[in-house]
């Protein structure tokens, strides 16, 4: 049996090159037929002229290639032509639209905006945002008028849902980070007041540490993690698959029918997580202080409750209800913003997450500043 030819011959002709392609132009056949022009390309060509008589079968891959060459020889000033090309071929070619994807140019490269360019568009959108916040701001106040004016306004069956999803379901993490957390405490802290006999004083240091700064931080934290981040991706949700809108065409308040739920939810369940935190922060202060340093669970306990005050427990309360109020509107505002597909929730909710806590940083160096010169 004798060999098939080559799928690119060439005839040489000074300046002037024929290349002619025997057999198909699919698949595989392509990239020997790129590589093929660019072997027989040299100095001093000045036309190539591309011979498809031969030619039995053609696919997309085949008009990509030809128009890969073509540009190529474009751009290296030299001249390009198709000849004798068969009918089926030159109807395919037709209708793969060969001549106006050749005489459309391609897409420039994006070009990477300036310094300027990008602070201005930064500067603008957060502006933006910010309007944005003080109108969902003044929404949610005027939502609590209207509530407060006429408790039947507000979804209970909804909020008591948020409710059971922010509270009861976050109790059994929010107790074991925390009681994890006054153990680690207890037993670092016991290291140190060991050397000096003052291992009662770890009891003292555990609980007012959580009362007043862990126990409303951590549990902030858990809550931004879990609820914040539903609450954007729920209400994302609901933008992208325009329910948002639909409910506003039916005469709906989406702030008193969405947001005030979550809100007044998440407002009522999180200090009494963070007591729930409290306590199971100083149980595993006690585990240690009993175990390793010698107290007794009477002796922890009074010292314990002669450390602390009221004053002290109110004052984390009310840190945990400003943190409820931060993590839930953050997080139904981020879901109110998003604009897109899929990937703007995924966006949203991860902005949700992050912008809380940070917010919640902030507001709580602005409470220890307080306290700093309280009275």
């Amino acid at each position: 049996m004798p060999d098939s030819p080559p799928l690119l011959t060439s005839n040489d002709d000074g300046p002037d090159l024929t290349m002619t392609v025997n057999g198909t132009m699919t698949g595989q056949d392509c990239f020997v037929l790129a590589r093929g022009l660019t072997d027989h390309l040299k100095q001093g060509t000045r036309s190539v002229r591309m011979d498809l008589s031969r030619v039995r079968e053609v696919d997309d891959f085949g008009v990509v290639t030809l128009l890969d060459m073509h540009r190529k020889c474009l751009a290296a000033g030299i001249t390009f032509s198709l000849a004798a090309v068969p009918d089926s071929i030159s109807d395919f070619l037709d209708l793969a639209g060969y001549d106006t994807l050749l005489t459309t140019p391609r897409s420039a490269p994006h070009a990477v905006p300036g310094l300027i360019t990008r602070l201005g568009d930064k500067t603008i959108k957060t502006l933006d945002n910010l309007r944005g916040l003080l109108i969902f701001i003044g929404d949610i106040v005027l939502g609590l008028l209207l509530i407060l004016a006429r408790p039947g306004n507000l979804r209970r069956g909804d909020t008591v849902t948020v409710m059971q999803r922010v509270g009861v379901d976050a109790l059994p993490i929010v107790g074991l980070l925390s009681f994890l957390l006054g153990l680690i405490m207890a037993f670092m802290s016991a290291v140190q007041l060991k050397q000096f006999g003052a291992n009662i004083y770890v009891a003292s240091l555990v609980a007012l540490s959580m009362v007043r700064e862990l126990g409303p931080i951590m549990t902030a934290i858990i809550v931004a993690g879990r609820s914040g981040s539903a609450f954007a991706a729920e209400i994302g949700s609901m933008r992208i698959s325009e329910e948002v809108d639909a409910l506003t065409t039916m005469g709906f308040d989406t702030t008193l029918f969405l947001t005030m739920p979550r809100i007044l939810g998440t407002l009522a369940v999180v200090p009494l997580l963070n007591l729930f935190s409290d306590l199971f922060a100083i149980a595993g202060g006690m585990l240690i202080g009993v175990t390793t340093l010698d107290l007794t669970v009477q002796g922890y306990m009074n010292q314990t409750l002669w450390t602390l005050t009221l004053f002290d427990l109110f004052w984390g309360l009310g840190k945990s209800a400003v943190f409820a109020l931060i993590i839930a509107g953050i997080g139904c505002f981020r879901g109110f913003k998003v604009r897109g597909g899929a990937d703007a929730v995924g966006r949203a909710t991860t902005s949700s997450v992050v912008s809380s806590i940070f917010m919640i940083i902030v507001v709580d160096s602005i409470f220890a500043v307080i306290l700093r010169y309280w009275g």
